[in-house]
């Protein structure tokens, strides 16, 4: 199972799920590892999915590009002198998605996030080729932010396979969270794979 996993916001819940699926998955025998190519600030989403595949990479090749500042890409690379470039991130992740046949990856930030004046989230998802998985944070505005994104997802000529619903522990008793339940799967044509629950720990995932 190969994925690229964004999120209809930054705080969507991303690494989270990233993680998630990656330890269920090679619970059921799957042999993924996770890479989150670029980092704004502190590394504690990195550490996470490595920790979640076993320490199986190093740092580096979960994270090929960090940067200090706790900002949007582009914004953190300026304030280092840097300019984001794909062949700082594509050569690692042909080489892990060669030697696995499991490979997740998790974007940064929101689907359209700059990394530069003219190259986003999106693009680095488009040269990656893989199909994406939408994870979508379970409160007020969520629809709105699930449809304008999964717009934009076909715009660029790819497929998502699915969304994930999340319950985020600052969201627990929003008003609109069982709204957007019965709403996503009637509003679009991409299936709700999972909702996660506050504090969930394991997936039940049908391998086949």
């Amino acid at each position: 199972m190969n994925l690229f996993i964004t999120g209809t916001d930054t705080d969507a819940g991303k690494t989270f799920i990233t993680a998630l699926l990656t330890r269920s998955l090679r619970k059921a025998g799957f042999d993924t590892v996770a890479m989150k190519p670029i980092s704004c600030g502190e590394p504690e989403d990195s550490r996470r999915l490595r920790e979640a595949a076993d320490n199986e990479l190093s740092m580096k090749e979960v994270t090929p590009v960090a940067y200090v500042a706790p900002l949007a890409p582009i914004e953190a690379a300026r304030l280092e002198e840097r300019t984001f470039d794909p062949s700082e991130v594509l050569p690692t992740f042909d080489r892990l998605h060669r030697t696995h046949r499991s490979l997740l990856v998790e974007g940064v930030g929101g689907w359209l996030v700059p990394l530069t004046q003219d190259y986003s989230t999106a693009d680095l998802a488009n040269a990656m080729g893989f199909p994406i998985l939408l994870v979508v944070r379970n409160r007020l505005g969520a629809l709105n932010h699930t449809l304008l994104t999964l717009e934009s997802i076909a715009a660029h000529g790819l497929a998502c396979e699915g969304i994930v619903l999340n319950n985020h522990p600052d969201d627990v008793g929003d008003p609109a969270a069982a709204g957007n339940r019965r709403l996503l799967p009637e509003l679009t044509n991409v299936p709700v794979l999972f909702e996660i629950s506050t504090g969930q720990s394991e997936l039940e995932l049908v391998v086949v």
